[in-house]
Order: structure tokens, then sequence, then C-alpha cells
């Protein structure tokens, strides 16, 4: 079975209460985040392998929390910060393939630390955080509560994860990935002779106007390094069909006197 992942996306409406709660817990995500970070850095600069990510589990959310500059931790669903540290690792890997040249697409630098400044800001929940949608639509996050959405669409099948994100400007948003399976989709659609057409984008950059006239380039650059050569001192020789600021008709519509 062909397993296909489709993401939908609804604005959140938390009231005062569930923004302090949500505030707290993309707090603690930022904080285990960089925690790993550095961890991993402080490995790099002492020449020792990495910890492994049942380490600095183990190290940064279990051990921390028993701590008192970290006891603010068990505060929030696990779940989080376990996403969290997991952002952290993918993160890393994708820097090391970058680097090896196996991973497609531009260069991705090391992971930096995040700042409590950042424009955009989330945390995630798995199935097993047991966040679910109440009878009356909406979102129960544990450790946070229900939150108000508004759908504009029916979810096909059951969340496998929810991702909240607060943007730039401090809009709330819950995004929801769904495992699909296109052959069992398509069963479901009722049969029909109708097409429809749908662009995907473009895979090659238009080149419109600039290739009707590449044939003209190599003429204009030569006129014009020959008149440099002839033409006198201190004057900017213009090639054929190129013609001075001013020169030619006006551009855009002559502006109506006013009568007096």
């Amino acid at each position: 079975m062909a397993v296909m992942q489709l993401r939908y996306a609804f604005r959140l409406y938390p009231d005062p209460g569930r923004q302090r709660a949500l505030a707290k817990a993309f707090g603690c995500a930022r904080v285990v985040f960089n925690d790993a970070v550095r961890v991993r850095e402080d490995a790099r600069k002492a020449e020792q392998p990495f910890p492994t990510a049942g380490q600095l589990s183990r190290k940064l959310i279990t051990e921390a929390k028993r701590t008192a500059e970290r006891s603010w931790l068990g505060e929030v669903s696990a779940v989080v910060l376990q996403q969290s540290l997991r952002d952290a690792e993918s993160a890393y890997r994708n820097f090391f393939a970058s680097l090896k040249g196996t991973r497609k697409g531009p260069k991705v630098g090391a992971p930096r630390l995040k700042s409590r400044k950042d424009t955009r800001q989330s945390i995630r929940f798995t199935a097993n955080a047991r966040w679910h949608l109440t009878d009356n639509g909406r979102l129960n996050l544990p450790k946070i509560g229900p939150v108000k959405v508004k759908w504009s669409r029916t979810l096909p099948v059951t969340p496998t994860s929810v991702t909240v994100i607060k943007d730039a400007a401090g809009r709330y948003f819950a995004s929801f990935v769904l495992d699909t399976d296109p052959a069992a989709d398509a069963a479901r659609m009722p049969q029909t002779d109708r097409t429809i057409g749908i662009d995907l984008g473009l895979t090659l950059p238009h080149r419109g106007p600039l290739r009707r006239h590449e044939d003209r380039l190599p003429a204009l650059f030569a006129a014009r390094g020959e008149e440099a050569e002839e033409g006198p001192q201190g004057t900017v020789p213009q090639a054929e069909g190129i013609k001075e600021p001013g020169q030619g008709p006006p551009q855009g519509r002559p502006r109506p006197r006013r009568s007096r």
C-alpha cells in the first residue's frame, strides 16, 4: 500500500489562558532544542563522539526536570520536548548530509540557537500525546486545554500528528498531518467522465522576452564595443537600439494640464 502524507492547516483562536499555556510550551521546546545544540557543540569542541538521542533525552528532559533550573519543564507535555529533540537531531542530519553532498536541494548550515524573538514558533504533538478533537470541534491539547478551531473543511481520516504554530503576526494555526492511500481515496470517489486540470507549478523558469531578444545581444554588444573605440574621449557610446535616458517618445499617458 502506497501511503501519501497530506497536511491540513486551520486557524486557531486560543483564549488568553490558552495563549499563556502555549507560550510556556513554546519556551520549553526552545530551551530543550538549544540545550541539545549546546551539548553537541561541546562534544564537537572536545573532540568527543556525539551523544545519542537516548542520552540526550535522559539528560535534557528526564534528569533536567529534577533540577531547580529546569523543574518547569514538567509543566508541559513530555511529547513536545521529545519532538523538539527530534527536530535538533533532524537539523544535524540535514547539515551533515549537506556537507557530504548526499542531500538534495540548497546547502544548509549548522543548527543555530533559537531565540524567544524568533518570528515563528511551533510545537508538535504526535498521536501518543493523547490530543484529540472534542465533540464541539475544539482541539484539546495536553496540559494546554481545548482551543477553538476555525474549520474550513473536514478531515478525511484521523490525523497522525498536529503542529501548533504562532506566526510573526501573532496568529495561531494547527497543521494536521494525515496518512492516506491514493488508491483507497480514489475508490471512495464517485465515478465520472469529467476531467479537471491542476497546475502543479513550473520546474523551469519562464524566459519570456529574454529568449526573444537573445539573438540580438551579441550584435548590440559588438556595436557598443566598436563605438567605444571610435567615439570621442569622455563620451559614453550607445549601441544601436539603446537610447539615452530622456530620448525617444515619452513613456506613459501625458498628464492633462490644469485650467486656471
